[in-house]
C-alpha cells in the first residue's frame, strides 16, 4: 500500500517541495558489476551542482569485522537497514535532504553520516535499490547491470584485491559464500528494471574477456525510450543495430547492441545523433565512456550506454518542468 501512496505522492510535479520534484535513476546490480563506473560518467557529465550520487550500499548494517561472524552476507537484506533506505530515498524522491550513513569501503567501517540534498537528478546505485516495492516506486528509471558471471569475477577480483586489500584467496572464498544470496536477492531485481545492460564480448566474433567488450541494453516497454529506429541506419549499423528480443517472463523487448569492433568516427556519428535528438543546448559531454577519472582512456559501448541513459534523465526532467509550468498555469 505504501508504494501506491509514494506513487501518487510522485505524481504530482511539485509535492513535497518548493519545486519540481529530482528525477530518480536507480542502477542495480551485483558486487563487481561497474555500477560505480557507470554512474561516474553520468555524475561528470551533468555535473554535481545538478546532480546527488548516492550508494545505497552506505545503509549496511554491519561493518566489516562484525560480518565475520555473521551467517549471511552483505547481499542479504538482514544485514542492511532496509526500512531506513526506503525511508530516505522517499524524501529524497519527494525533494527532501536526508542523513545518509556512511560505509567505508576502503577500511569497511562505518563512518559518520552526511547530510545529502537532493539536486535535479538523483542517481542511487548498490546491491539491493529495487529490492522492494516502495524502493521501486521512487524511481523514475531502474536499471540492472547483468555482465556475464566469468566478467564479474574478474572484475570483482581486479577491484578487491588493487583496491580494498584482499588476496585472491579471500576473494574467491567471499564469492563462494554469497553466490546463495546473490541468486536469491540480487538477481530477482533484474526482471523489475526497466533497462538491462550487459557488457560482454561477442562469442559469435571469437572474443574474449581479454577484447574490447561490446554492449546490450534491453529496453522494457515499462518507460518510454528514445526513438533509435529514426536514427539507426545502413551508415551506422557498425556501431549500434536494434532487434527485437524477449525479457524476463517473454515479454517483448527492445534490444540495443552496441559494438566495441566500431570505428571511433562511426560511433561518434551516432552518438551527435541521439544527442541531437534529445535537443539540448550544449555540447556532447565529453565525459561519456571514460574509464578512470582524469585519465585519457575511453571506451565506446561504455559512452553509448551512459548517453542513453543521461536521454531518459533529461526526458524525464524536461517532462516534468512541463507538467510543473502547466500547473502553475
Amino acid at each position: 500500500m505504501l508504494d501506491k501512496q509514494m506513487n501518487v505522492l510522485r505524481a504530482s510535479p511539485t509535492r513535497g517541495g518548493p519545486g519540481p520534484r529530482p528525477i530518480m535513476l536507480a542502477i542495480a546490480g551485483d558486487s563487481g558489476t561497474g555500477k560505480t563506473t557507470l554512474t561516474k560518467g553520468l555524475v561528470e557529465a551533468l555535473g554535481p551542482d545538478r546532480i546527488t550520487s548516492v550508494a545505497a550500499d552506505d545503509y549496511h548494517r554491519y561493518d566489516r569485522e562484525e560480518r565475520k561472524g555473521l551467517p549471511f552476507t552483505p547481499l542479504h537484506p538482514k544485514c542492511n537497514y532496509m526500512d531506513i533506505m526506503e525511508q530516505d530515498f522517499q524524501h529524497l524522491a519527494l525533494g527532501h535532504p536526508i542523513l545518509k550513513p556512511i560505509y567505508n569501503h576502503d577500511t569497511g567501517s562505518l563512518d559518520r553520516p552526511e547530510y545529502v540534498q537532493p539536486r535535479d537528478f538523483v542517481i542511487v546505485e548498490g546491491l539491493l535499490p529495487l529490492h522492494t516495492k516502495i524502493s521501486r516506486a521512487c524511481f523514475e528509471i531502474m536499471v540492472y547491470i547483468d555482465p556475464p558471471e566469468e566478467l564479474r569475477i574478474l572484475w570483482k577480483l581486479q577491484r578487491d584485491t588493487k583496491k580494498r586489500g584482499y588476496t585472491e584467496d579471500e576473494v574467491r572464498a567471499d564469492l563462494k559464500k554469497r553466490e546463495p544470496e546473490s541468486e536469491r536477492f540480487i538477481r530477482p531485481q533484474r526482471a523489475r528494471a526497466d533497462i538491462v545492460v550487459r557488457f560482454a564480448p561477442i562469442e559469435s566474433r571469437g572474443e574474449t574477456v581479454n577484447d574490447p567488450l561490446s554492449a546490450k541494453l534491453i529496453l522494457r516497454p515499462t518507460i518510454d525510450h528514445p526513438e533509435l529506429h529514426t536514427i539507426l541506419g545502413d551508415d551506422k549499423n557498425e556501431a549500434m543495430h536494434m532487434t527485437l528480443s524477449r525479457s524476463d517472463g517473454g515479454k517483448p523487448a527492445d534490444a540495443v547492441h552496441i559494438h566495441s569492433y566500431a570505428k571511433p568516427e562511426i560511433t561518434k556519428k551516432v552518438e551527435l545523433a541521439i544527442w541531437d535528438q534529445l535537443g539540448v543546448d550544449a555540447p556532447l559531454p565529453e565525459s561519456l565512456g571514460r574509464l578512470e577519472s582524469g585519465s585519457g582512456a575511453r571506451d565506446e559501448p561504455l559512452a553509448l550506454t551512459q548517453l542513453l541513459l543521461l536521454y531518459h534523465l533529461i526526458q524525464a526532467r524536461e517532462s516534468l518542468n512541463a507538467e510543473s509550468l502547466d500547473v502553475d498555469d
